[in-house]
């Protein structure tokens, strides 16, 4: 079992610090994004009842579990659920016409 960071990631280094099993580490692609070493991560079992990273990490659906779900998903950080934020963009555009 280990998480996974995806492309969605901005490289905001929120994570890094906290990982207490040094499991991430910057991609070999400059500045991409980060990456969790599956060898090394451990969920944070152990050391803490939540996943650090995903629970500093400013992007929804970034990290994913062992799944692939998202660890925090669509609306789980902005409050707003995806169907909401479609409309919201849709008005948005609408109105910068």
């Amino acid at each position: 079992m280990a998480y996974s960071i995806n492309e969605a990631c901005v490289s905001c280094w929120a994570c890094l610090p906290l990982c207490p099993s040094n499991a991430i580490t910057a991609s070999s692609n400059s500045g991409t994004h980060f990456k969790i070493d599956p060898k090394k991560c451990t969920e944070c079992n152990g050391d803490f009842a939540d996943p650090q990273c995903s629970s500093i990490c400013p992007i929804e659906g970034a990290i994913l579990d062992a799944s692939g779900e998202a660890l925090n998903p669509p609306g789980s950080l902005t409050g707003i659920s995806p169907g909401r934020l479609e409309e919201a963009m849709v008005e948005i555009q609408t109105r910068a016409r």
